[in-house]
Order: C-alpha cells, then structure tokens, then sequence
C-alpha cells in the first residue's frame, strides 16, 4: 500500500437496526483489543517505528465516540443521473444525501435524522477533501446539498465551517464565500492576500493554526526543503493536530470521495488522519496504515466525527489520489455510517471491483485493508464485511 509525497500523486500541480446503543454494547462490538496489545502488534511481523498510540486512551470514550450510533452500518443511494454536463446534479445529489441519512438512522423525517447527530448549539466542522483540484474532489453540490439540510434542521450557516489543511486549495477548488455565503472557510496551512505563507516576524501562518497540547509522534522524521515546510508547518517527530478539530468545532462531518490509493483507499480515515496534522510528509514511507488509523482515535476526532458521507458521484479507481483523467468514473453512489472503518471497507470494496474489472490489478493486495483492520483493532469500528449490514437503495 502505497501514498505519495504530498507534491506528486498527492496533489495536482505540484503541489432495520437499533437507533439507540449504550456506550458498552457499542465499544464490545467491534472487538477492539487492548491498547497494549495493538501496541505490541507494532513490532509484529516487520518492526514498525513506535508511535504514542497508547496516549489516545488517556481520554476516556464518550457515546459520541467512533463508531458512533450506528457501528457497522452503512447505508448506500444510488442515481443514474446523478451526473448532468459532467458536474453533479444538486437536486438529485440533494436527494441522495437524505435518503442516505434516512435509510442509516430509520427515521421519518430528514430534519430528525439530522438531530441524531448535531444540535443548534454545536460548531460543525465539514472536512472536505480538495487535494486533487476541480476534477476530484469533494463536490460542491454534495457540500451545498449537507449545507441546506443542516440549516433546515436548525443549525445556523455561522456555526457551519468548510475545513481541510490548506486553505488555498480549498478556495482553488471553489469552496468559497461566493459560492458558500455566510459560511466560514478555513485550512490550517494558509497564505495571506500577497501569496506568503509566512506573516511580517517571518512566521510562518499555519504555525498558529496547529495545537500543541495535542500531538501524533512517531519515531520517525524528516528534513523538508523551503519550498515544502510551508505545507508541513513543522519538522521532528511531532504531529500537531489542527486547533479548527480540537479548539473550533465541536462535531464533524467527514466528506471524503470514493478513490484509491494504490492498491488501497482514500476515503474516511485517510481523509480525517492526513487532514488534521501536520508535519505528515515523514509518515508516508513507513507509517501511511498506521497513521490512518491511529490519528483517528485520538479524542479530537475519535469523539468528534459523528457522521461520514462518502461523496461517491465522481470518483477513480486508478491514480488516485491525485486526480487522472483516464481513471475518473461516474459512481453515481453516495453512501452514509457513523463507523468510518465499515464505510471505507464498503469503498474499498467498490473500488476493487472496478479495478479488478479494468484489468488495473490483478488481485486483492494484502496490504489493501491493514489501516482498516488496525482501526478495528482500535475499536474504531468493523473492517469483517461478513459483519456489516450493507443497506443499498437506488433512487433512479
């Protein structure tokens, strides 16, 4: 399983079920081992550089905490026409969001689906993925179609904010106050209006954006040129987590698209770890799996990210994660779970067909799911497909 250097496949141009669970039934049933043991596990059978893995259970679990409500449960919608004059359709990707969110919780009305998992008091975070430019990343009609549900259940467009690590990219890719009006759109790695990265003390902007109080080390590090750290923020062995995921908002809704990585996945876990740290350049050789899955169960996303809505209209199954045109397909799908592990093993189950299919692989990898069942071992939710209760609606 391989992920790339943040300036080459990275990036382009350089750069029905219970609605309720008690806490205890939720954690038990997606078999999580003790973190001692997945620490051991590190060593076994190829030494893996140590990380502060162990550190994430110092912060005792909520009822918020993954897997959420729904462990194990993923709800999928499909639409033929999900797709008109090669954008996707808003009325119809509207419409496949509720039925997603309404087939995942059982509830009668839309409105009512969303209080499950936000409330008028809560700063929602939206974690989008632009990193591939235009052509493949999050929409912009699967954003405005969450906006719209969201303040028609109460949620006021100033407690919504438009996130991922930089924010120039966001605005590149069109997640823009014109687009997005009354919404606050934010990256922890930023420039300012001259196209510096770095304010007048010659610090550098994302500085201020990452907190140190809440950190992924790994024993690993790497020595980045003056063109690169400005996309790292930092050098060592430290990760820092985003203040937007541990100070700004208070639940998370996690919009990652259906693509791979390699012979892998980048989708929910991939797009939460990688898009909420910095200093990540160093993490991709001997640690992308373990990063994937680690990064997640600390507290600011373990007990933050309440819901995953796969953007799965325009998607690839090759060359990803950057964005190539010869490997760009229409899924028509977007799928919804609470449990971020059973939602990426669902895509990377659809994204094995189709590069089984296209003659692009030739089997399944082993190291394609080693992120997802280390997740699982986390007690981050399932990754056995025999386990998940994979619902599948098509609305045209």
């Amino acid at each position: 399983m391989i992920d790339t250097h943040p300036f080459s496949e990275n990036t382009v141009n350089r750069r029905q079920f219970c609605k309720t669970i008690v806490a205890g039934t939720l954690i038990a049933s997606v078999d999580a081992l003790p973190l001692s043991e997945v620490v051991a596990q590190q060593q076994s059978p190829i030494p893996k550089p140590p990380t502060n893995i162990a550190d994430a259970a110092k912060r005792p679990r909520t009822i918020a905490s993954m897997p959420g409500k729904y462990p194990g449960r993923v709800a999928q919608v499909t639409h033929s026409r999900s797709v008109a004059n090669n954008k996707p359709d808003l009325a119809i990707v509207d419409s496949m969001v509720e039925r997603s969110l309404l087939a995942l919780t059982g509830a009668a009305a839309i409105d009512t689906a969303w209080s499950e998992f936000v409330t008028p008091d809560d700063i929602v975070g939206l974690k989008v993925n632009p990193v591939a430019g235009k052509t493949l990343s999050t929409s912009l009609e699967i954003t405005q179609a969450i906006i719209r549900q969201l303040v028609a259940a109460g949620i006021q467009k100033k407690n919504i904010v438009i996130w991922d690590r930089r924010e120039f990219e966001l605005h590149e890719v069109g997640f823009t106050t014109e687009n997005f009006p009354g919404i606050r759109i934010t990256g922890t790695e930023q420039k300012d209006a001259a196209g510096s990265y770095y304010d007048k003390e010659g610090k550098l902007y994302g500085e201020r954006m990452i907190d140190r109080d809440w950190f992924y080390w790994a024993d690993v590090e790497e020595k980045y040129d003056a063109e690169t750290i400005p996309y790292m923020v930092n050098e060592g062995k430290h990760s820092y987590f985003s203040r937007i995921c541990t100070q700004d908002v208070t639940k998370i809704i996690n919009i990652p698209i259906l693509k791979n990585a390699g012979s892998s996945i980048t989708l929910c876990l991939k797009n939460l770890a990688f898009g909420a740290i910095s200093n990540t350049g160093r993490l991709h050789k001997q640690l992308w799996a373990e990063t994937c899955a680690e990064v997640p169960a600390f507290a600011p996303l373990r007990d933050k990210t309440v819901l995953n809505i796969v953007d799965g209209i325009i998607g690839c199954y090759n060359g990803g994660p950057g964005a190539n045109l010869q490997f760009i397909t229409q899924y028509n799908t977007v799928f919804a779970g609470t449990d971020p592990v059973a939602v990426d093993r669902v895509g990377y189950d659809i994204i094995l067909k189709k590069r089984l299919e296209m003659k692009v692989q030739k089997d399944e990898s082993p190291k394609g799911r080693a992120f997802m069942e280390l997740a699982q071992k986390l007690g981050l939710g399932i990754a056995e497909m025999e386990k998940i209760q994979w619902e599948k609606n098509a609305l045209g």
